[in-house]
């Protein structure tokens, strides 16, 4: 007489809860493990961001036989969660009444930088014969808030990977030479400290970026300096909206749930309800969560495929940071 033989059970089902949990949980131990690195080292570098020093190590990490182990590999999920969820957090440091506090001047500034170079960017990057998503990555990067605005319209792009991450390549690259350069030029136009700061808050790409530039200008001019890029991050919401609308072929929300998250945000950092030892807190949560989400982003940097870095990609690069530098520059020299 044969035995009936009993169905095979999955090795999900026999597998103990306790090594489900950890294998959901280890994807995230290297992005947030390097986040750490880079926020230590960060003081040690004072010209480079927790997020840059991330995205280095991310790209070097990608660029190593690391590459060969599953739990380095398997980024992708976890990193992007984390980076939004950054992106989402970013708000808490958005009190709606200091941006109302800039003054009709600074408002002015912040919305015409903005539109224009979102909008030349990509006119001259669809001239040039770049991909689309590439373009629109780097339009919303430069005119908005860096790596952090390239995350938040990912969704509604759809873009490949490497054009992330040239995207962000070209952000790096540019942002940190306009660190320099600014207080530099200003300080060469005859610009005051209060000039100076509105403009290296308008033109400059990456939110840590403009702070190192408005410690060169003057430690006064950096409050300053972050309100108005602050003011350009605060258009995030309403430029991916518009992405969203516009996108084709894609299932992408009309509002992805980390732009409403971070509206949510602003919301609640407006109310001035939350003690400063909580801010404090918030604050150091969202570099980590943008810095793992940079390191996502850095391990998406292969060099053979980013160099040599695409003589049009250069090109648009230049004419965006020269767009977004020149025209908030002469509303500031017109109207402040």
């Amino acid at each position: 007489m044969n035995t009936p033989t009993l169905p095979a059970q999955s090795t999900a089902a026999t597998a103990p809860p306790r090594a489900g949990v950890v294998a959901r949980v280890t994807p995230f131990v290297p992005p947030l493990a390097a986040a750490g690195v880079a926020m230590a080292l960060a003081p040690v570098v004072p010209l480079l961001s927790p997020l840059l020093l991330a995205l280095v190590v991310g790209a070097v990490v990608a660029n190593s036989p690391l590459m060969g182990v599953r739990a380095v590999v398997d980024h992708g999920p976890a990193t992007r969660l984390l980076l939004r969820l950054g992106v989402a957090a970013l708000g808490l440091q958005l009190p709606f009444g200091d941006i109302v506090g800039i003054g009709p001047v600074g408002l002015v500034v912040i919305v015409t930088t903005v539109a224009v170079t979102f909008r030349t960017t990509l006119a001259v990057g669809r001239r040039l014969g770049l991909d689309e998503g590439f373009v629109v990555l780097l339009s919303a990067g430069f005119s908005i808030c860096g790596a952090a605005a390239i995350a938040g319209v990912q969704d509604s792009v759809r873009a490949k990977e490497k054009f992330v991450a040239l995207a962000v390549a070209m952000v790096t690259i540019f942002g940190s030479a306009m660190i320099v350069l600014v207080p530099w030029l200003a300080g060469v136009i005859g610009l005051t400290d209060h000039q100076a700061a509105i403009w290296a808050g308008a033109s400059i790409h990456e939110v840590a970026q403009v702070a190192a530039a408005g410690s060169l200008i003057g430690a006064p001019a950096v409050a300053l300096a972050m309100t108005v890029k602050l003011g350009r991050v605060a258009l995030l919401a309403p430029i991916s909206a518009l992405l969203a609308k516009g996108a084709k072929g894609t299932t992408a929300p009309l509002v992805p749930w980390f732009i409403v998250a971070f509206a949510a945000a602003v919301a609640v950092r407006s109310t001035g309800l939350l003690p400063a030892p909580v801010l404090e807190g918030t604050n150091l949560a969202t570099t980590l969560l943008l810095a793992a989400g940079m390191y996502g982003l850095g391990m998406g940097i292969r060099a053979r495929d980013l160099w040599p870095l695409p003589v049009q990609a250069l090109t648009l690069a230049t004419v965006s940071t020269l767009v977004a530098g020149g025209t908030s520059l002469a509303l500031v020299m017109t109207l402040a």
